[in-house]
Protein backbone atom coordinates (compact mmCIF):
# COMPACT_ATOMS: atom_id res chain seq x y z
CA UNK A 1 0.00 0.00 0.00
CA UNK A 2 1.11 3.53 -0.72
CA UNK A 3 1.94 5.91 2.12
CA UNK A 4 -0.49 8.81 2.44
CA UNK A 5 0.46 11.56 4.89
CA UNK A 6 -2.04 14.26 5.83
CA UNK A 7 -1.12 17.60 7.42
CA UNK A 8 -4.30 19.00 8.94
CA UNK A 9 -4.87 22.42 10.44
CA UNK A 10 -7.68 24.39 12.05
CA UNK A 11 -9.79 24.38 8.88
CA UNK A 12 -10.18 20.61 9.27
CA UNK A 13 -12.33 21.11 12.37
CA UNK A 14 -14.37 24.15 11.31
CA UNK A 15 -17.28 22.04 10.04
CA UNK A 16 -17.32 20.28 13.40
CA UNK A 17 -18.07 23.59 15.11
CA UNK A 18 -14.65 23.81 16.71
CA UNK A 19 -13.51 27.44 16.52
CA UNK A 20 -10.28 28.30 14.74
CA UNK A 21 -7.83 30.68 16.35
CA UNK A 22 -6.97 32.97 13.47
CA UNK A 23 -10.23 33.52 11.60
CA UNK A 24 -12.38 36.58 12.29
CA UNK A 25 -14.45 35.83 15.35
CA UNK A 26 -11.97 33.11 16.32
CA UNK A 27 -10.45 32.52 19.71
CA UNK A 28 -7.68 35.11 19.38
CA UNK A 29 -10.34 37.85 19.19
CA UNK A 30 -11.53 36.84 22.65
CA UNK A 31 -8.25 35.83 24.27
CA UNK A 32 -4.92 37.39 23.25
CA UNK A 33 -2.41 34.67 22.38
CA UNK A 34 0.07 36.07 24.93
CA UNK A 35 -2.43 35.40 27.73
CA UNK A 36 -3.43 31.81 27.03
CA UNK A 37 -0.87 30.23 24.70
CA UNK A 38 2.56 31.17 26.04
CA UNK A 39 4.59 29.96 29.05
CA UNK A 40 4.75 33.59 30.21
CA UNK A 41 0.95 33.94 30.16
CA UNK A 42 0.63 30.74 32.17
CA UNK A 43 3.21 31.90 34.73
CA UNK A 44 1.40 35.23 35.06
CA UNK A 45 -2.14 33.89 35.45
CA UNK A 46 -2.39 30.09 35.56
CA UNK A 47 -6.03 30.24 36.64
CA UNK A 48 -7.06 32.15 33.49
CA UNK A 49 -5.16 29.69 31.29
CA UNK A 50 -6.72 26.66 33.00
CA UNK A 51 -10.16 28.27 32.60
CA UNK A 52 -9.54 28.89 28.88
CA UNK A 53 -8.66 25.24 28.17
CA UNK A 54 -11.51 23.97 30.39
CA UNK A 55 -13.80 26.04 28.15
CA UNK A 56 -12.32 24.45 25.01
CA UNK A 57 -12.84 20.96 26.46
CA UNK A 58 -16.49 21.75 27.12
CA UNK A 59 -16.84 22.74 23.44
CA UNK A 60 -15.14 19.51 22.43
CA UNK A 61 -17.82 17.51 24.26
CA UNK A 62 -20.42 18.72 21.76
CA UNK A 63 -18.19 18.75 18.65
CA UNK A 64 -18.45 15.75 16.34
CA UNK A 65 -16.07 14.53 13.61
CA UNK A 66 -17.20 15.81 10.21
CA UNK A 67 -17.35 13.86 6.96
CA UNK A 68 -13.80 14.92 6.13
CA UNK A 69 -12.49 13.27 9.31
CA UNK A 70 -14.51 10.12 8.59
CA UNK A 71 -13.39 9.86 4.95
CA UNK A 72 -9.73 10.17 5.96
CA UNK A 73 -10.20 7.34 8.46
CA UNK A 74 -11.85 5.22 5.74
CA UNK A 75 -8.84 5.73 3.47
CA UNK A 76 -6.85 3.43 5.79
CA UNK A 77 -8.46 0.55 3.83
CA UNK A 78 -6.45 1.54 0.74
CA UNK A 79 -3.41 3.43 2.06
CA UNK A 80 -1.00 3.58 4.97
CA UNK A 81 -2.46 6.81 6.38
CA UNK A 82 -0.59 9.00 8.85
CA UNK A 83 -2.33 12.14 10.05
CA UNK A 84 -0.02 14.90 11.26
CA UNK A 85 -2.25 17.48 12.86
CA UNK A 86 -1.75 20.97 14.21
CA UNK A 87 -5.11 20.63 15.94
CA UNK A 88 -5.42 19.93 19.65
CA UNK A 89 -8.84 18.26 19.37
CA UNK A 90 -9.36 14.48 19.20
CA UNK A 91 -11.74 14.50 16.20
CA UNK A 92 -9.40 12.50 13.94
CA UNK A 93 -9.21 9.71 16.52
CA UNK A 94 -12.93 9.76 17.17
CA UNK A 95 -13.56 9.41 13.42
CA UNK A 96 -11.45 6.26 13.40
CA UNK A 97 -7.97 7.37 12.30
CA UNK A 98 -5.50 4.99 13.95
CA UNK A 99 -2.22 6.86 13.44
CA UNK A 100 -2.35 10.52 14.49
CA UNK A 101 0.68 12.67 15.37
CA UNK A 102 -0.28 15.78 17.37
CA UNK A 103 2.28 18.52 16.75
CA UNK A 104 0.74 21.05 19.11
CA UNK A 105 -0.39 18.77 21.92
CA UNK A 106 -3.75 17.37 22.95
CA UNK A 107 -6.62 19.17 24.65
CA UNK A 108 -7.81 16.00 26.40
CA UNK A 109 -4.50 15.58 28.25
CA UNK A 110 -2.70 17.39 31.05
CA UNK A 111 0.94 17.25 32.08
CA UNK A 112 3.48 18.45 34.61
CA UNK A 113 4.13 22.20 34.76
CA UNK A 114 7.74 21.44 35.67
CA UNK A 115 8.45 18.83 32.98
CA UNK A 116 5.70 19.05 30.32
CA UNK A 117 7.07 16.40 27.95
CA UNK A 118 7.82 13.73 30.54
CA UNK A 119 5.47 10.89 29.51
CA UNK A 120 5.27 9.62 33.10
CA UNK A 121 3.33 12.73 34.09
CA UNK A 122 1.02 13.04 31.07
CA UNK A 123 -2.56 12.15 31.98
CA UNK A 124 -5.46 11.49 29.62
CA UNK A 125 -8.62 13.07 31.04
CA UNK A 126 -12.02 11.41 31.08
CA UNK A 127 -14.84 13.85 30.27
CA UNK A 128 -15.73 13.90 33.99
CA UNK A 129 -12.22 15.33 34.65
CA UNK A 130 -12.31 18.07 32.00
CA UNK A 131 -12.56 20.82 34.64
CA UNK A 132 -8.91 21.22 35.73
CA UNK A 133 -8.41 23.45 38.77
CA UNK A 134 -5.55 25.11 40.61
CA UNK A 135 -4.30 22.55 43.10
CA UNK A 136 -4.71 19.56 40.76
CA UNK A 137 -1.24 18.02 40.89
CA UNK A 138 0.75 15.81 38.53
CA UNK A 139 2.87 12.88 39.70
CA UNK A 140 5.91 15.10 40.33
CA UNK A 141 3.92 17.39 42.64
CA UNK A 142 3.66 20.31 40.21
CA UNK A 143 0.39 21.85 39.02
CA UNK A 144 -1.26 20.05 36.11
CA UNK A 145 -1.08 22.24 33.00
CA UNK A 146 -2.62 21.70 29.56
CA UNK A 147 -0.63 19.25 27.41
CA UNK A 148 -0.33 21.91 24.71
CA UNK A 149 2.74 23.17 22.86
CA UNK A 150 2.60 26.91 23.44
CA UNK A 151 4.24 29.64 21.36
CA UNK A 152 7.93 29.78 22.21
CA UNK A 153 8.08 26.08 23.19
CA UNK A 154 9.78 23.27 21.26
CA UNK A 155 7.65 20.98 19.10
CA UNK A 156 8.81 17.51 20.21
CA UNK A 157 6.81 15.53 17.62
CA UNK A 158 8.16 17.38 14.58
CA UNK A 159 11.02 14.88 14.12
CA UNK A 160 8.56 11.97 14.15
CA UNK A 161 6.39 13.77 11.60
CA UNK A 162 9.39 14.42 9.31
CA UNK A 163 10.20 10.68 9.21
CA UNK A 164 6.73 9.85 7.90
CA UNK A 165 6.67 12.76 5.44
CA UNK A 166 10.00 11.63 3.98
CA UNK A 167 8.41 8.23 3.22
CA UNK A 168 5.20 9.62 1.72
CA UNK A 169 3.89 8.78 -1.74
CA UNK A 170 0.98 11.19 -1.38
CA UNK A 171 1.06 14.32 0.80
CA UNK A 172 -2.20 16.11 1.56
CA UNK A 173 -2.53 19.51 3.25
CA UNK A 174 -5.98 20.30 4.68
CA UNK A 175 -7.18 23.54 6.25
CA UNK A 176 -3.90 25.11 7.27
CA UNK A 177 -2.53 28.53 6.34
CA UNK A 178 1.01 27.13 5.88
CA UNK A 179 2.45 30.05 7.84
CA UNK A 180 2.97 28.36 11.23
CA UNK A 181 6.37 26.74 11.60
CA UNK A 182 7.72 24.15 12.01
CA UNK A 183 4.60 22.46 10.55
CA UNK A 184 4.67 24.56 7.36
CA UNK A 185 8.23 23.37 6.75
CA UNK A 186 7.10 19.74 6.40
CA UNK A 187 6.48 20.41 2.71
CA UNK A 188 10.26 20.61 2.29
CA UNK A 189 10.58 16.93 3.28
CA UNK A 190 8.08 15.54 0.76
CA UNK A 191 9.89 13.25 -1.73
CA UNK A 192 10.37 14.68 -5.22
CA UNK A 193 8.20 11.99 -6.87
CA UNK A 194 5.31 12.25 -4.37
CA UNK A 195 1.94 13.78 -5.31
CA UNK A 196 0.86 16.84 -3.31
CA UNK A 197 -2.72 17.98 -2.75
CA UNK A 198 -3.89 21.08 -0.89
CA UNK A 199 -7.52 21.29 0.31
CA UNK A 200 -8.80 24.67 1.50
CA UNK A 201 -11.78 26.86 0.58
CA UNK A 202 -9.52 29.95 0.60
CA UNK A 203 -6.47 30.58 -1.58
CA UNK A 204 -3.29 29.41 0.18
CA UNK A 205 0.26 30.35 -0.76
CA UNK A 206 2.30 27.27 0.11
CA UNK A 207 5.56 29.14 -0.67
CA UNK A 208 6.72 26.18 -2.71
CA UNK A 209 8.09 25.54 -6.21
CA UNK A 210 6.41 22.11 -6.14
CA UNK A 211 3.50 21.15 -8.36
CA UNK A 212 0.51 21.21 -5.98
CA UNK A 213 -2.98 20.05 -6.94
CA UNK A 214 -5.24 22.65 -5.30
CA UNK A 215 -8.78 21.59 -4.30
CA UNK A 216 -10.53 24.81 -3.32
CA UNK A 217 -13.18 23.30 -1.06
CA UNK A 218 -13.88 22.72 2.63
CA UNK A 219 -12.62 19.62 4.41
CA UNK A 220 -15.61 17.33 3.80
CA UNK A 221 -16.20 18.00 0.10
CA UNK A 222 -12.47 18.39 -0.49
CA UNK A 223 -11.55 15.00 0.97
CA UNK A 224 -14.42 13.40 -0.99
CA UNK A 225 -12.96 14.87 -4.20
CA UNK A 226 -9.47 13.72 -3.20
CA UNK A 227 -10.74 10.15 -2.79
CA UNK A 228 -12.28 10.25 -6.27
CA UNK A 229 -9.10 11.65 -7.84
CA UNK A 230 -6.91 9.01 -6.20
CA UNK A 231 -9.34 6.21 -7.12
CA UNK A 232 -9.26 7.37 -10.75
CA UNK A 233 -5.46 7.01 -10.77
CA UNK A 234 -5.59 3.31 -9.90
Amino acid sequence: MRNLVVLSGAGMSVESGFSTFRDAGGLWDKYPVQQVATPEGYARDPELVLHFYNEQRRKLLTAQPNRGHVLLAEMEKDYNVTVVTQNIDDLHERAGSSHVIHLHGELTKVCSSRDPNNPHFVKKLNPSEYEVKLGDKSGDGSQFRPFIVWFGEAVPEIETAIKYVEESDIFVIIGTSMVVYPAAGLLNYVPREAEIYLIDPKPVDAHSYRNIHFIQKGASTGVAELKELLAAEK
